[in-house]
């Protein structure tokens, strides 16, 4: 039985909370909990009226089987502190963020583990203005989740109640439509999407259908025990054939909340996060369009595209790995492009959180304006060899300690002192998974995969 993955707090991690379902955390009795928790916390804070009524919240979820039941506990939990519950079902992460501000809800709660097998699930959560939640917030809530005791119930006379939002697939549809021109069209433009058969099986390949492209169709059967399975943005190689197989323009690939965007092109090869923000700051940058002076980025982004940005005359800045630290800067330094290497795009002239779709949209309003074929995006820039390897954690393994330990912060320093200036090496624990992830970069490919051998086989044996 796993405990919730790689937290800084007690449950909250880098991308909320995060756990197997039914397990240690994301059970029932917990969940209620965590919903009467969070509810109570976020409810002090309300700036509502008092003639306003009940405190809200929306929720929605990704296609895991689990998510009936976490969704069923955690309206138990906000109601039982007199707040309304909006029941969005399945959609993207964006888009709950989106409905949140939208309908002017007090917080905005995901059912999600994002690009994680169906047997895990999480909650993600937002504050009124479609930020993801943190700060105090947390600390208060969680404090509150292990002395439930200290949380009053509301009245019987003030008990919420749970509706569901009938048109929640047709807002969210029509306002990543207004984020590109009124007059844009993909006629003749033949594309696969992959929805990782998550919370966008419906809602992306409606979006590009609509606006004209011929849509074939991929990871668009959820049945509960499928999601992100040998399909979706962590799994690139099954739209990359079919894309091939179909002779597509483009490919596009969500993971399963859909908040991420890897694309392929129509050689069937992988355009990543990082090769996206590159075009689109130079895109945005020709328009006048780009602010800041740059753009953000985590520590992951590659070294090749970092010269690239800054061969433009732009600042490229590197935050912690998390889409909350990419928007935390691009808010702090009045960026509107940034993300990581992994698909979370953030374009906060529309959206305050990775958005796949959306992302997809700019890219191929950029390509369909530019014209030439996806591939040449490619030739921007020349990525350093880059490679990382995961060393999975034991039930009970302190991540913490693996990574301070002697030997492997030797193992560190070592392959750092060879690399010099040539190459990066990054050693961290995963935030959403029970993993001790290693990256490692170098301009030499040879010696790249030599350093990285290393450090894995001490942090290995250091597990």
């Amino acid at each position: 039985m796993r405990e919730g993955f790689g937290m800084a707090n007690k449950y909250f991690g880098t991308d909320g909370i995060r756990g197997e379902a039914n397990g240690a955390v994301l059970r029932p009795d917990m969940l209620v909990r965590i919903g009467q928790a969070a509810g109570y916390v976020v409810g002090k804070k309300t700036t509502k009226p008092a003639h306003a009524g009940k405190p809200t919240v929306v929720i929605g979820k990704d296609t895991r089987l689990s998510g009936y039941m976490i969704e069923s506990a955690l309206e138990a939990g906000f109601t039982s502190v007199g707040f309304t519950c909006l029941l969005l079902g399945p959609l993207p992460t964006p888009a709950v963020a989106m409905l949140t501000r939208s309908l002017r809800a007090d917080l905005g709660v995901m059912i999600t583990a994002s690009h994680n097998p169906y047997a895990d699930n999480g909650i993600k959560m937002f504050t009124p203005d479609g930020l993801k939640l943190n700060g105090g917030f947390v600390e208060q809530i969680e404090e509150l989740i292990d002395h439930p005791e200290r949380i009053p119930l509301v009245g019987p006379d003030h008990i919420g109640k749970a509706v569901r939002v009938e048109d929640a697939v047709g807002r969210y549809i029509e306002f990543v439509k207004t984020s590109v021109s009124a007059g844009l069209r993909f006629d003749g433009l033949k594309v696969v999407i992959d929805c990782a058969n998550g919370a966008a099986y419906k809602i992306a390949p409606r979006i590009f259908w609509e606006l004209g492209a011929q849509v074939i169709r991929l990871g668009t059967d959820p049945d509960g025990f499928n999601i992100n399975k040998e399909v979706g943005a962590t799994s690139p190689a099954a739209l990359g054939k079919a894309v091939l197989q179909h002779g597509a323009q483009l490919g596009i690939a969500l993971d399963g909340d859909a908040d991420r965007l890897i694309l392929v092109d129509e050689k069937g090869q992988v355009l990543d996060g990082d090769l996206i923000i590159a075009s689109m700051a130079q895109y945005l940058k020709a328009q006048g369009k780009l602010h800041g002076g740059g753009v953000v980025a985590t520590v992951m982004s590659n070294m090749g595209m970092q010269r690239f940005v800054e061969s433009m005359g732009l600042n490229l800045v590197r935050t912690a790995v998390g889409d909350h630290h990419v928007e935390k800067a691009m808010r702090e330094g009045g960026f509107n492009l940034g993300g990581e290497q992994s698909g979370h795009l953030i374009f906060r002239d529309f959206a305050t959180t990775g958005d796949g779709i959306l992302a997809a949209l700019q890219l191929m309003a950029y390509l369909t304006e530019r014209g030439g074929n996806a591939s040449e995006l490619r030739d921007l820039y020349q990525p350093w060899p880059q490679k990382n390897e995961n060393v999975r954690l034991p039930a009970g393994a302190d991540a913490g300690k693996v990574l301070e330990s002697k030997a492997v912060q030797d193992a560190i320093k070592a392959a750092e002192k060879t690399l010099g200036e040539h190459g990066r090496v990054l050693v961290r624990k995963s935030g959403t998974e029970p993993l001790i992830r290693v990256m490692v970069e170098a301009t030499d490919e040879a010696v790249m995969l030599r350093e990285l051998a290393g450090i894995k086989a001490v942090v290995e044996a250091a597990v």
